[in-house]
C-alpha cells in the first residue's frame, strides 16, 4: 500500500484504504492535542491535504507523511493550542491541606494535569511537536524525523532538550506533594 496506483479508480480504492487504516490514529493524535472538538474537522483536513498534495512514495512511508501533515496543521492552530494548555495550568486543583488529601491529591492522575499541561507549553514548538509525536502518537524516532522534515539527529536532540525543560519545570514531584 506504499506506492499509490496510477489509474483514477485504483487510486480512489487505494485513498479510500489508506483512510480506513489511518484515520483512527490521525484522529486521536489531533484529539490529544488539541480536543476531540476540532480532531473531526482537522483529521479531515489531514487526508484533503494528501489527496490534493498527491503522495510521492520516495518521501518516505505514507504514516509519517501524514502525521507531517497533521502535525503543520496543528501548528496552524498553535495559540489556540498554547492558550489551551496555560488555561489548563491556571485551572489545576489546589493542593491539599491534610495529610490525606495530599496522598488522594498524588494518586489521582489529574493532579498533575495542570502542571503538565502548563510545562508543554513553556516548550519551543518544535520540542512540543517532538514530545507530542512520541508520547500521543506512539511514533519512533525515525517517524517523527520523517514526519516533521528534519534528521534524525534533530529529534534526539529536540527530544533530550525538551525532558530537560520539562524536568526543570516539573521538579522532583515528589517534593510538591509532601
Amino acid at each position: 500500500m506504499t506506492v499509490p496506483p496510477s489509474t483514477a479508480q485504483d487510486a480512489t480504492t487505494w485513498m479510500e484504504r489508506t483512510f480506513d487504516e489511518h484515520w483512527p490514529e490521525v484522529h486521536r493524535y489531533i484529539a490529544r492535542r488539541l480536543s476531540s472538538d476540532v480532531a473531526d474537522d482537522l483529521a479531515a483536513e489531514v487526508f484533503l491535504v494528501a489527496v490534493r498534495g498527491g503522495y510521492d512514495p520516495s518521501r518516505g512511508e505514507i504514516r509519517p507523511w501524514l502525521y507531517g501533515i497533521a502535525t503543520n496543521l496543528v501548528a496552524k492552530h498553535r495559540r489556540a493550542e498554547v492558550r489551551r494548555w496555560k488555561a489548563l495550568g491556571r485551572t489545576a486543583e489546589p493542593r491539599a491541606e491534610s495529610h490525606e488529601e495530599t496522598t488522594l491529591a498524588r494518586v489521582a492522575a489529574g493532579a498533575l494535569t495542570g502542571r503538565l499541561a502548563g510545562a508543554l507549553a513553556g516548550l519551543k514548538r518544535g520540542d512540543r511537536d517532538v514530545v507530542l509525536l512520541i508520547a500521543l502518537a506512539g511514533l519512533t524516532h525515525a517517524e517523527v524525523a520523517e514526519a516533521l522534515g528534519i534528521p534524525y539527529g534533530t529529534v534526539a536532540s529536540r527530544l533530550n532538550r525538551a525532558r530537560k525543560q520539562l524536568r526543570k519545570t516539573l521538579g522532583d514531584l515528589e517534593d510538591h506533594d509532601g
